[in-house]
């Protein structure tokens, strides 16, 4: 693990801090690409990617916080602690603020086909992802479970581990690296399924079905209690799961329903 990419003089860049803003740069320049394939403006992209990284930032820190309600109720001075604006937030939030920031925006902005955009953003922020989740590696942060199998992990970093918690000296699963390189292959599933789709909004659809079905399953491999917990056994991101799969089937439906009665399919 690398927490620290480099040191100069009072300045320190952090990897984690790197790779996401890799991640967002990327994710951005991926989707004004797909989209200028659907003969949308690239400047569409890039200006609904400002409001993305505001509205992603702002749905993160609330999830943060929704998830650990009664800590911040007990001590509400942690809203102004360097810990808790150093944190990256949890995805889904983030992933919930960007969608909202972008009906939103879409809103203001009725000449942008709203569902093909989001076409293109689906496997760019499958790709953002699986960037990202290399930065929390390295940070150590997201950590998973322990574990003695052959490809186990053990952090060792004490500065690290005072920032993010992560055990060390313990075998661990590398849960972050699980993510990656499933969002790895999620992306590269919906990049293919981008040139084969059927109607606005299936790609996007179907990204919200993939990953949170993955995402439900990976959760078990995660050891980092202050993700937080609805029930004993079901995470936070668990039960964004079992919320985001069937929005994610009956998305699919409506906008697969509604194309076939335009009889466009």
């Amino acid at each position: 693990m690398y927490p620290k990419l480099i040191d100069i003089g009072p300045l320190t860049i952090h990897t984690y801090g790197l790779l996401l803003v890799a991640a967002y740069l990327v994710a951005i320049a991926l989707t004004a690409h797909l989209a200028e394939k659907n003969r949308i403006p690239r400047s569409y992209a890039w200006d609904l990617g400002f409001v993305v990284i505001i509205s992603a930032l702002i749905g993160a820190k609330l999830l943060m916080v929704a998830s650990e309600l009664g800590t911040y109720l007990r001590e509400p001075s942690l809203l102004l602690s360097v810990e808790f604006w150093r944190a990256g937030g949890v995805f889904y939030g983030g992933l919930l603020g960007a969608i909202a920031g972008s009906a939103l925006w879409a809103w203001k902005t009725p000449r942008m086909p709203f569902w093909l955009i989001a076409d293109a953003a689906a496997p760019a922020i499958a790709l953002g992802h699986s960037i990202g989740r290399l930065g929390c590696f390295a940070a150590g942060c997201d950590y998973g479970s322990p574990t003695r199998v052959p490809w186990a992990v053990t952090f060792t970093n004490v500065y690290a581990a005072e920032r993010t918690g992560v055990p060390l000296n313990i075998p661990l699963h590398p849960a972050q690296l699980y993510e990656s390189f499933t969002t790895l292959l999620i992306f590269a599933f919906l990049l293919f399924l981008h040139r084969q789709r059927r109607f606005p909004g299936q790609v996007f659809a179907l990204y919200l079905v993939t990953y949170g079905a993955a995402r439900f399953i990976l959760e078990f491999f995660r050891g980092d209690a202050d993700r937080g917990f609805v029930f004993a056994w079901v995470s936070t991101s668990q039960f964004v799961s079992i919320v985001i799969i069937p929005a994610g089937l009956l998305l699919y439906w409506h906008l697969q329903r509604r194309k076939r009665q335009d009889g466009r399919v």
